[in-house]
């Protein structure tokens, strides 16, 4: 038979949802935490911009709140954007109180940066652009501190397990090894998809197994065709492209096409501090007018260093010397506004079955995520699954036992081709610029691509998946609206207000 492990809660993933969710779950019972490679391969890690919560003088989650609503373009979910906004400050100063070095004031208060549509001043940050890092070693260090998790890395989840119209664990292979993992409760933190795109900031795991899993199981996800691009990414041949945080702008940095002209002044009340669809879809334009664009950072001098050191590093990496060169930048996929629909305590269509984090669509991002909503997002309805898993019920009926086996990996070669042709058609057909045509195209090729792949090839046919769930989404929506443009329907339509796309 095939090997069974059983375990109270379940939780796929370690990013900052997964991380807090397993950590604060493990005082209500035994905790398995799984991911698809290493407990520090998360999107996570890689964030740079911040935390935004209301901790300032001045500030107020009313004003979070407001800014938020405003980003989301009508198609938030205002009590979930309630619950951010008010339980966020405490879930900041619990972090820092769990460990998290925070940058301080000289007065030993957090210091507070601003960000691209904010109001205020309100964005946390750790060593100036390492926040993510920060979050996540904190985190690391309270799971690691915690008997009651169980880590199994390189741990790739097939399916969900459903019984009786209740979620009661996945299939899973662990060390190629079939296995069948049974929990009272299960929590998708499986990330983004970021790599469904040819450009993207997202690590090579974000892959949208968690939509893609919980698609085949029936569960219903909505808003895909809200994908945010994020728009300065260091324009470079490389997978994921480092990311050039928009803090940079915040700073005082300027966008300048390959003549050396600011191009962004005009375009939007707020110029280069325009919300990040603005800014993305504006870089795309000059670039296809004017060739390469770049991020004038210039006039911050040596501050550059101190402020950024991890971008420092990375141009200088590449040999561009911030404070006397032109940074090349370009637009790259960055963040999943939609996903799993659940609800304030993170439940999912499914019994059983909760999603937090980027794998999640809580309502808060709307149709664009306001910057450095995320990792707050990430914390808030990290600890509300938590507090909601201590009242989950046991399993009385255990599912019967059935023999089955991990389909062997399909040829590295091939499942790459694959890989890359569905990346390619992303990009040009349902990526920042979208029309009917294209999306028709786009579907047509990723079908075709879906025959010929193999039973092995399982993350590749959950890009194809998830890259499916995109393109039809945007091709439904005749609109434009946040993080989706469509060239054929370029405007906001009233009809479509409030309006979702939902499988």
């Amino acid at each position: 038979m095939t090997e069974r492990i059983r375990t109270r809660f379940l939780v796929v993933g370690s990013g900052v949802a997964g991380l807090h969710t397993a950590w604060r779950a493990s005082a209500y019972g035994s905790v398995m935490l799984l991911t698809k490679r290493s407990l520090f391969d998360s999107a996570t890690a890689y964030a740079q911009g911040g935390i935004a919560a209301a901790l300032g003088a001045g500030d107020s989650p009313a004003l979070h709140r407001r800014d938020t609503l405003a980003a989301g373009a009508a198609l938030c979910d205002a009590a979930a954007v309630q619950v951010l906004v008010e339980e966020g400050p405490a879930r900041v100063l619990e972090l820092q109180t769990a460990g998290a070095r925070f940058d301080l004031a000289a007065d030993g208060t957090l210091k507070l940066g601003r960000e691209a549509a904010h109001s205020r001043h309100r964005i946390v940050h750790a060593q100036g652009d390492q926040t993510g890092a920060e979050v996540a070693r904190t985190l690391l260090a309270r799971v690691a501190d915690s008997p009651d998790v169980d880590v199994r890395e390189w741990a790739r989840v097939l399916d969900l397990i459903v019984h009786d119209g209740q979620c009661v664990g996945v299939r899973a292979s662990l060390s190629g090894q079939a296995v069948e993992i049974l929990a009272d409760a299960t929590v998708l933190a499986t990330g983004g998809c970021g790599q469904v795109f040819r450009h993207t900031t997202n690590p090579q795991v974000a892959t949208g197994d968690g939509y893609a899993i919980a698609h085949r199981a029936g569960v219903s996800i909505t808003d895909m065709e809200f994908v945010q691009f994020h728009p300065t990414a260091l324009a470079t041949s490389e997978n994921p492209l480092a990311l050039i945080s928009e803090a940079v702008r915040g700073e005082g940095a300027i966008l300048v096409n390959s003549q050396g002209e600011p191009f962004m002044v005009g375009k939007h009340k707020d110029g280069d501090l325009a919300p990040r669809d603005v800014v993305a879809r504006e870089i795309f334009r000059e670039q296809q007018r004017t060739g390469t664009v770049y991020l004038d950072a210039r006039m911050l001098g040596r501050r550059f260093a101190t402020r950024f050191p991890g971008i420092q590093a990375i141009c200088k990496a590449r040999g561009i010397t911030p404070s006397r060169q032109l940074i090349p930048v370009t637009p790259a996929a960055h963040y999943m506004m939609g996903g799993i629909v659940t609800d304030l305590r993170g439940r999912s269509s499914l019994t059983r079955l909760y999603a937090v984090g980027e794998a999640a669509r809580t309502g808060v991002h709307g149709a664009n995520r306001l910057a450095s909503n995320s990792l707050l997002e990430g914390l808030v309805f990290a600890e509300r699954v938590a507090r909601d898993l201590e009242g989950t019920p046991k399993r009385l009926v255990t599912p019967r036992a059935r023999r089955w086996e991990v389909p062997p990996l399909e040829d590295r070669g091939a499942a790459q081709v694959a890989a890359d042709e569905i990346r390619a058609l992303m990009w040009l057909h349902a990526g920042i610029d979208r029309t009917a045509r294209g999306l028709r195209a786009c579907l047509k090729g990723l079908s075709a691509i879906e025959a010929r792949l193999s039973e092995g090839a399982t993350e590749e046919r959950n890009l194809l998946t998830t890259s499916w769930l995109i393109a039809e989404a945007a091709l439904l929506r005749k609109e434009s609206r946040g993080g989706h443009y469509r060239s054929d329907f370029p405007t906001r339509r009233r009809d479509w207000k409030g309006r979702q796309v939902t499988w």
